[in-house]
């Protein structure tokens, strides 16, 4: 028999978003079907994630930036949660674990994850600028947050190194795309439940 695919989708619209975020944990990563969140920094971050995780990621998503990016990106991490529960819904068993620490030329950024149905976000970066271009630095907090309450999971983000803004925040969706991809490996030796309860 075939292995299930595990597919994950979430479509959440409100008053202030409109998003729609598909993905295959079991396809390469470039079966997918693009990005465009109408934010482009998000835009190169999903991207990032998406291939260093070795996972497609199709993500369509507008809304009231006129007034901030703050609803949107917290938005769209609510929406990946989800859509990675969704996927992981259909495989009781799976690695659990991930872990990756990536260099981004002076910056390097440890991601490590636990998909423990249990929702914890120790979030270490500091950018320091504001900043990035356009882009609210503050905000990716908020992604990682609204991700982390609906997968749900435990995810740990350690700055270890790095002065440049942008280096610190693309080593740390570069190290994310990894450890999800990681965690979410199964098959073989990660056939059971990974947990002595039996459950998670």
């Amino acid at each position: 028999m075939a292995k299930k695919r595990r597919i994950g989708r979430c479509e959440r619209k409100t008053r202030e978003t409109s998003i729609l975020v598909e993905l295959n944990l079991d396809a390469p990563a470039r079966a997918g079907k693009g990005i465009r969140t109408s934010v482009p920094f998000m835009d190169h971050m999903l991207t990032l994630c998406s291939a260093h995780g070795g996972f497609p990621l199709a993500v369509r998503a507008s809304g009231d930036t006129k007034v901030d990016d703050h609803h949107l990106v917290e938005d769209l991490g609510i929406c990946f949660g989800k859509a990675v529960k969704d996927a992981l819904n259909g495989s009781p068993s799976y690695r659990r674990y991930g872990e990756a620490t990536v260099p981004m030329d002076e910056a390097l950024v440890q991601v490590v994850l636990d998909l423990s149905g249990r929702s914890y976000l120790a979030y270490g970066l500091k950018p320091g600028a504001k900043r990035i271009g356009s882009f609210d630095a503050s905000l990716i907090e908020e992604f990682f947050l609204g991700f982390t309450r609906n997968v749900p999971c435990t995810l740990h983000i350690r700055q270890l190194e790095g002065r440049n803004a942008h280096h610190i925040v693309e080593a740390a969706f570069k190290s994310f795309g990894l450890a999800l991809g990681r965690a979410s490996v199964s098959g073989g030796p990660f056939s059971k439940v990974p947990s002595t309860k039996g459950v998670l």
